[in-house]
Parts: C-alpha cells; sequence; structure tokens
C-alpha cells in the first residue's frame, strides 16, 4: 500500500484535529495558540526496546497497545508541568511487512487514549510515515498552562511533603508477567488487570493541574521509577529525599500474589518499576495535598540523594541506554 493510500485509511481513524486551523494533509499543522506558556514535550516507542510484538510467552502486542501507550505517555508529560495537552504530532517507522490492519489499530488506540483519558482539549494535528527496519512511534505534544506556573523539577525544599497520584508497581508488574516463563492466566484477574496497567497505562490527567493550582513545588511524571525518578527532583533541587516504605505498602500490598508466584518483592515493583505514569510532586508542608495525592516520603536538606527509611537502596529503576 502507498502512503497516501495509508494516510487515507488511518486519518479518518483518528477524529478531527480540533484544536487546529490546519490539521493533517499539508506541509504542516497550524495551531491556534493560547495565551501564556507553551509546552511542548516528545517521546518515542521503538519496538524490541520500548515494547514487543510477540512475548516470549506468546503474548501478542496490538497496535491499539502502542498507540494507547504512545499518547499516554506524552499526555503524562505535559500533566507533570502542571499543563492540559492541546495537540499530538505522529510520527510512525514501519517496516514494509506490517500489516495495515495494526497501523490502523495504532490509529483508534491514540484517539481512544486521548479520549478516555480525558485530554478533551487535544487531538492528533499531523504527523509522518516512513519505511525502516522496526517499527517506531514517535509523539510530540504541545499543551497550555492556562494561567498557571509550570511545575518544575527544582523547587522542592526541605521540609516539603513527597507526594505521588496514580498508581505504582503496576505496570512493573504487568511486564514481569509478559516477559515471565509463567502463563499470564495463572494470575487470574489480577493479572489482567496489570498487564491492562502495561500496554495502556492511565495517567491521572486532572492532577496535574490541580497540584500546580495547590502550590506544588516540585513535580515530574514517574516513568522510569519512583527511585530515579525522586533521583531527578533531588538532583535538580539539591535535596535529600527519604521515602516512607510504610507509606508505600499502599501500593506493593495489593501486588503481592503475583509477586508471589514470580517469587519477588512486590516492593521492588513500587520502588524500581516505571510506566504507571503518576506524578510525584513534592508540596510545602502547610499546603493541604489535593485530592488524589498520597504523602510517600518527605525532603531534607543534604547531598541529593534517594533513601528508604534513610537507608540507602540499590534499585535504580529504567534507564534507556542500560537496556
Amino acid at each position: 500500500m502507498s502512503e497516501g493510500e495509508l494516510l487515507a485509511r488511518i486519518l479518518p481513524l483518528l477524529g478531527p484535529a480540533s484544536g487546529a486551523l490546519v490539521g493533517p494533509g499539508d506541509d504542516a499543522a497550524v495551531l491556534v495558540p493560547e495565551a501564556g506558556p507553551l509546552v511542548v514535550s516528545m517521546d518515542t516507542l521503538v519496538e524490541d526496546h520500548d515494547f514487543r510484538l510477540l512475548r516470549p510467552g506468546g503474548f501478542r502486542t496490538t497496535g491499539y497497545d502502542v498507540g494507547w501507550k504512545s499518547a499516554a505517555q506524552n499526555l503524562s508529560d505535559v500533566n507533570a508541568m502542571g499543563g492540559v495537552a492541546t495537540s499530538l504530532v505522529v510520527s510512525l517507522t514501519l517496516p514494509s511487512q506490517t500489516p495495515v490492519a495494526w497501523v490502523e489499530d495504532c490509529a483508534r488506540g491514540l484517539a481512544a487514549a486521548i479520549r478516555e483519558l480525558g485530554a478533551q482539549s487535544c487531538s492528533v494535528v499531523g504527523g509522518d510515515l516512513g519505511g525502516g527496519a522496526q517499527l517506531v512511534i514517535t509523539a510530540a505534544v504541545t499543551g497550555a498552562m492556562r494561567g498557571l506556573t509550570p511545575v518544575l523539577r527544582s523547587g522542592a525544599r526541605a521540609g516539603h511533603i513527597l507526594a505521588v497520584a496514580g498508581t505504582l508497581g503496576r505496570a512493573a508488574a504487568g511486564l514481569a508477567i509478559l516477559e515471565g516463563a509463567r502463563p499470564p492466566a495463572d494470575f487470574g484477574q489480577l493479572g489482567e488487570e496489570l498487564i491492562a496497567v502495561q500496554l495502556r497505562p492511565s495517567p491521572p490527567l486532572a492532577a496535574g493541574p490541580v497540584a500546580a493550582g495547590a502550590g506544588a513545588s516540585a513535580m515530574l511524571d514517574i516513568s522510569d521509577g519512583l527511585v530515579r525518578d525522586a533521583q531527578r527532583i533531588a538532583a535538580a533541587s539539591g535535596v535529600h529525599v527519604d521515602l516512607d516504605p510504610a507509606a508505600l505498602r499502599k501500593y506493593s500490598g495489593p501486588l503481592a500474589p503475583a509477586a508471589d508466584l514470580l517469587g519477588v518483592d512486590p516492593m521492588d515493583w513500587v520502588l524500581g518499576g516505571g510506566e504507571d505514569h503518576g506524578l510525584l510532586a513534592a508540596f510545602p508542608p502547610d499546603v493541604l495535598l489535593p485530592p488524589g495525592f498520597t504523602a510517600v516520603g518527605s525532603v531534607r536538606p543534604g547531598k541529593p540523594q534517594v533513601t528508604l527509611a534513610s537507608q540507602a537502596t540499590a534499585l535504580t529503576g529504567w534507564d534507556h541506554f542500560a537496556h
């Protein structure tokens, strides 16, 4: 199928480019700018590095899954600044043997994530198709602050409270099931739920602007693991972050049945697993935590580091160039 024929198949599946004066079909999209700062981010998913089409146990990742995940991780980045996503442009690199149905399914996943995650101000406004040796999907997102001040990683101060919105460890547990030797069916309903979080994460998109409005001093998207991302706040802010294992048991406890079947500690998923795409934020002590946020630690003076109950942890999370 030619590029033009493929575009004719997938563009209707993406829905209208509601936030653009000019959407797909010209050399570039033309957006309607909002007053105030413009937020921009970009993420890439590469076959056999960020996702597998066929898992060791025979589980197949669909185009819908990959499209959903691409949209979700980009929407989450804008959310982490306290902004609201307004547009996506998407680039697909496709091996020649890629089924057209897979590409159509990817477009459906993109559109469904935008709609079902509540990004009602966002739409796909353009992109690119190309050929290559492996599947790659890259998306760039724009967003608006709508009167709020962007929340950076560098504002945490000693005495501030560290809190999480969304889930922790569930996507990592789902990945462990998909990559493990046991059939996913062995994990029952819980296994299905955990796999769904890995394939189609649900970032809490309402939480970012709420946190920014409440006075969050620092914030980021938890994509590479709680410890690694907390270290990013620690480094940017020049502070010591201490995580509370008692508070984190809220997240590890429900994962215990799956962890027992795999012979691992569920806290490892909570501390070292990413891709739930929740938010990690710091709040001044006089700020009431917004709904949906749970306190998981504290910010202390000292050299930039992350500890667990004041003790060092060997867990480091995901590094894109070490895996």
